[in-house]
């Protein structure tokens, strides 16, 4: 018996695919410092988690297809305060971020249509592409830039007769670049000179730092048909198994095609949105908190990592990634080594080799992300695990 086309071809998570290394290294009795993936060790509001202790209804019924009302005017409250000025018709709650994107690209494109997004990208938008039998057309970015935006000429290069959508994560993982807004301007008239949607990714929109300020998709006058926003709690909350998102627009006719795909899985969590709702109204000193954290963090990673020689690394101004060019050849080679053969007092560390979030071939194979989701002190050891086994690396392939 055969399997379907999508489910041979949907791609296995390169974030995960070393985790069987990292597990025998534990078997072993080693510490592994995971900064390979997103999840955060911020806790999680303790107003959000008194929602699920203190939950007493006799039946947990289904909900309406497009969220509980309460959440829905939290959410319109919230983007209020982003200068985001919405109607609860205009947002329908989802299962996380990852089905507001599905959502998305199911009511935008047809099958075999193409949806541009720039490389690297959340390696998920592969699996996410796959089910919606969409197919990404990569826009490649470079370490050397900062992954900024190519010129308007390289975009519209990209456009073909089946692009019909423009996916864009701003801030982004995994590069952590702030699009500024004359970036985005450029892909606004692009997207409006060839009838094209932006699909705009905005989960990690607290997390700017320095001089960077967000600028939303939503923020542009004149483009309401055409942009889309998809939002998640994972991050902002530190909630990254909550599963819950949004999907946001303005566009009447393709919010009703949206709605039709939430009825046909009926309802988004409930209690979890009880929850979701409760952080709404925090009071701005806890992102500010997080915010400050996090660029803590970042400086910590980004200054051991301007040690190494020959490295490649503009400071990221956004999310809690850094994207890394090394002077090695194969990143998941390296990581491996890591894993089985290098220790420090019996700790190593696990980071995510970068291959996998290009849908170009040969593109990232010697680039990592690194997720500075741990705290100060656990990080640092890590950094400094991370550059001996480098530098140990070297040595033997120099050999």
């Amino acid at each position: 018996m055969e399997l379907a086309k999508r489910a041979v071809e949907i791609q296995a998570s390169p974030i995960r695919k070393l985790m069987p290394y990292a597990v025998q290294a534990k078997k072993n009795g080693l510490k592994v410092y995971h900064l390979n993936i997103g999840q955060p060790d911020i806790e999680t509001p303790e107003a959000m988690l008194k929602v699920y202790h203190e939950y007493s209804e006799k039946v947990l019924a289904y909900g309406p297809s497009q969220g509980l009302d309460v959440y829905r005017q939290g959410l319109v409250d919230y983007y209020a305060r982003q200068r985001i000025n919405l109607k609860e018709n205009e947002i329908i709650v989802t299962t996380a971020g990852s089905e507001a994107i599905i959502f998305a690209m199911m009511v935008v494109a047809n099958q075999d249509d193409e949806v541009i997004v720039p490389e690297p990208f959340y390696t998920n938008y592969n699996g996410f592409a796959t089910m919606a039998s969409v197919k990404l057309r990569p826009l490649t970015t470079y370490a050397e830039t900062g992954f900024a935006l190519p010129e308007n000429a390289e975009i519209e290069k990209a456009i073909g007769p089946k692009t019909r959508a423009i996916l864009l994560c701003n801030p982004g993982n995994p590069t952590g670049t702030v699009y500024s807004r004359d970036e985005l301007a450029r892909v606004v008239e692009i997207a409006k000179k060839h009838k094209l949607y932006v699909l705009s990714d905005e989960v990690y929109r607290e997390f700017v730092y320095d001089d960077a300020v967000h600028t939303s998709i939503m923020h542009f006058e004149g483009f309401e048909e055409q942009a889309i926003l998809v939002d998640s709690i994972s991050k902002r909350y530190s909630a990254c198994g909550a599963r819950i998102g949004c999907i946001v627009s303005k566009n009447k006719a393709l919010m009703e095609a949206v709605l039709k795909f939430a009825q046909a899985r009926l309802c988004p969590p409930t209690i979890d949105q009880l929850a979701a709702n409760a952080c709404i109204y925090l009071p701005d000193k806890y992102i500010q908190d997080i915010r400050t954290e996090y660029q803590k963090r970042r400086d910590l990673v980004y200054n051991e990592l301007l040690k190494i020689p020959n490295v490649i690394c503009r400071k990221p101004q956004g999310a809690f990634y850094i994207c890394v060019k090394l002077p090695i050849e194969d990143a998941e080679d390296f990581m491996i080594w890591l894993l089985k053969d290098f220790n420090i007092d019996g700790e190593t560390v696990m980071t995510a080799p970068a291959e996998g979030f290009y849908a170009t071939s040969g593109m990232g194979r010697n680039e990592l992300r690194i997720a500075y989701i741990l705290n100060e002190q656990d990080l640092s050891k890590a950094m400094k695990i991370f550059r001996a086994g480098l530098d140990k690396y070297l040595s033997l392939k120099a050999k």
